[in-house]
């Protein structure tokens, strides 16, 4: 690709993680208003947010065999399509209301979620792979600065009394205008895998019988992604109850804590769009510690302080510590070994489990202890994080990593090669 493609490319991609970034962020906002027009619980929101679950393991699921199969490009496309339609049936739901109905919006939000941001994140590593710099981070950050306009936005809309369904269908309409603009330089043919998983031809022995690498089977990878599992952990539970947490455990208002979470938002871009420094001054070991030590902080403070002011401040902390370690985790499973496709999906797939499916059972939990008890178990996950940290140095492993096969060829590994500068 020559430099003009790739730079359409790069920010091609920025738009598709800034677009998932301000729906998420614009449905966040309102759900404490979702949770009374619905006149729902805390456990019975959470039952709501199932359907965000179920919807995002589908996706999950069917996404790596997919892009292998079809390439990023059109799992892009139909998974960023879904979040749109999604959005606008949450405010259906909203302005009914009917609970099933939103459930089912969250649903189409969640599988959307699930299936085409892995396909992005795989895009994303094949950039960083030609370029030979970090990309993911900067990529990741526009996600978290969607997630502070859209949750801006929600915010004055709280504060407006503007109805759920107008906000979200006007967000509908803005999404589908930069999917539109943003499909037009994402190349075909990404992300496809060309080692077949069974025999092409006759038995016998031969490069055509050769298996793609058990990417599940390499230890190092497993600790990578249970990195990326305790921090999306922290991401996504924010995303789904700080609101919430904020109202309900620290009796703040709605508007007062929508502008909480838009403080988490905005600490987690400044991590991310500063990430590229700290990584080329620190390495990829040292900042996903730093980010659990800050992220494990600002949880115990939002836990245990019986201080809104106190607690409200330690989001920040909360925000910068979660902000990287899912980029970061991404880009060293990319340089992990062969078969970068496999790799980045598998670990991507633990993150959106984590990210999308994880929080919502927090609900159930909340309903029983509270909202802030139940952040205890993140706060568990994070604290795991540091750790294991130093699985996220892949710097120098060779494509024949221990648990993978030595008879790999060397085509097979697009990354393994290349220096790592981030």
């Amino acid at each position: 690709m020559t430099d003009r493609a790739v730079r359409r490319r790069r920010q091609a991609l920025f738009l598709l993680f800034f677009l998932p970034g301000i729906a998420l962020s614009s449905w966040v906002t309102r759900t404490p208003d979702v949770r009374d027009q619905l006149g729902l619980s805390t456990g019975q929101m959470g039952l709501v947010l199932f359907g965000l679950s179920v919807g995002s393991m589908i996706g999950i699921l069917c996404s790596g065999r997919f892009v292998s199969r079809f390439g990023t490009r059109p799992v892009i496309a139909l998974g960023t399509l879904l979040i749109i339609v999604g959005t606008a049936v949450i405010g259906a739901g909203s302005a009914v209301p009917s609970a099933p109905l939103v459930t089912a919006g969250l649903c189409l939000f969640g599988a959307g979620m699930g299936g085409g941001e892995v396909a992005v994140n795989v895009d994303g590593a094949d950039v960083e792979r030609i370029t030979g710099t970090a990309v993911l981070p900067t990529l990741h950050g526009c996600f978290s600065l969607g997630t502070v306009i859209g949750g801006s936005a929600g915010m004055a809309a709280t504060a407006a009394d503007v109805p759920v369904s107008w906000h979200l269908a006007v967000v509908a309409l803005v999404a589908t205008g930069i999917l539109v603009r943003a499909m037009r330089a994402v190349p075909v043919g990404i992300g496809i895998s060309a080692a077949p998983s069974t025999p092409v031809s006759g038995p016998g022995p031969g490069p055509a019988q050769r298996p793609r690498p058990q990417v599940w089977k390499d230890r190092k990878l497993l600790l990578i992604g249970a990195i990326v599992l305790a921090m999306a952990l922290a991401e996504g539970a924010a995303n789904d109850w700080l609101p919430l947490l904020m109202v309900d455990g620290h009796g703040l208002d709605a508007a007062m804590g929508s502008l909480v979470y838009v403080g988490f938002a905005a600490a987690m871009t400044l991590g991310r769009f500063s990430g590229t420094y700290f990584l080329g001054r620190f390495g990829r070991a040292a900042v996903v510690r730093a980010s659990a030590v800050s992220g494990a902080v600002g949880l115990l403070l939002v836990i245990f302080s019986d201080n809104a002011v106190v607690a409200a401040t330690a989001v920040l902390f909360w925000g910068l510590g979660a902000s990287l370690g899912f980029p970061v985790a991404l880009s060293a499973a990319g340089d992990s070994g062969p078969d970068q496709t496999a790799r980045v999906s598998l670990v991507a797939i633990i993150g959106y489990v984590a990210f999308l499916v994880g929080p919502p059972a927090l609900g159930f939990l909340g309903d029983h202890y509270g909202l802030r008890s139940a952040m205890v178990v993140v706060l568990a996950f994070v604290a795991s994080a540091t750790l294991i940290a130093p699985a996220a140095d892949t710097r120098g492993r060779s494509t024949t990593a221990v648990d993978v096969p030595h008879d790999t060829p060397p085509s097979a590994n697009p990354a393994g090669h290349r220096e790592d500068r981030s």
